[in-house]
């Protein structure tokens, strides 16, 4: 089965189409930006069905993250994955972009427990900790860094994301030292693919997970009152 998968959530707009048959990835294209995603993917999905030599048709399925991120640039994703899933009645998996970057550090050992952590600004934390096989020590939440630190630092354990050297540096001396600390700013789409590609549709809806209410708020002091 062949999944487009696609990532607006954070500080890139990426695009993978992958084969979950052969584990193989026929093509795949990423643009680091802070905005402009809106114009950036479709053309970018465009490129990547050009270069795989595949057609919409061959799609069996789409992958989007769902959040935690800019509320504008997972807009773009969910609402490209949902035209998509409707115009060629495929289904379409929402993944979290916390479990997106956790994935590939599990696949590599999932004996040391591994946060997910997503500069929210302000030095505040979108957080999940993921331990052995899988099991959820932490779900998805905003914390000040303060207390994001004394959630998970009760052991060994691995930190990926923006958010990872914020964690390391305010890591208690009487805790064990981070065994790795990964700094990257954007999910890999590939391994958006592979978690969708065993994920139970039930659970994984195309859906915004909003961990914090937006930053911009309506204006209020001039409202007119409705009769």
């Amino acid at each position: 089965m062949l999944i487009l998968a696609l990532d607006t959530a954070l500080e890139a707009c990426s695009v993978a189409l992958h084969d979950i048959a052969s584990d193989r990835t026929l093509a795949r294209a990423s643009q680091a930006m802070t905005r402009g995603h809106a114009e950036a993917l479709v053309p970018m999905v465009d490129q990547v069905m050009v270069e795989s030599g595949r057609a919409f048709g061959d799609i069996g399925l789409f992958a989007v993250t769902v959040g935690p991120g800019s509320f504008t640039g997972l807009r773009v994703g969910l609402s490209a994955a949902r035209g998509f899933g409707l115009a060629t009645g495929r289904p379409v998996i929402g993944i979290s972009t916390l479990a997106t970057l956790a994935a590939p550090l599990l696949a590599e050992d999932d004996g040391v427990p591994v946060v997910a952590a997503i500069d929210a600004r302000h030095d505040n934390l979108y957080i999940q900790m993921i331990g052995p096989g899988g099991r959820v020590m932490v779900s998805p939440r905003q914390l000040a860094l303060k207390d994001a630190v004394r959630a998970v630092a009760n052991g060994p354990a691995r930190l990926v994301g923006s958010g990872g050297p914020l964690l390391a540096s305010a890591w208690p001396s009487t805790a064990p030292a981070p065994v790795e600390v990964v700094a990257t700013n954007t999910p890999d789409p590939v391994w958006l693919a592979r978690l969708a590609s065993v994920a139970d549709p039930a659970k994984s809806e195309p859906r915004p997970l909003y961990l914090r209410d937006a930053d911009a708020k309506p204006q209020t002091a001039a409202r007119i009152a409705r009769r």
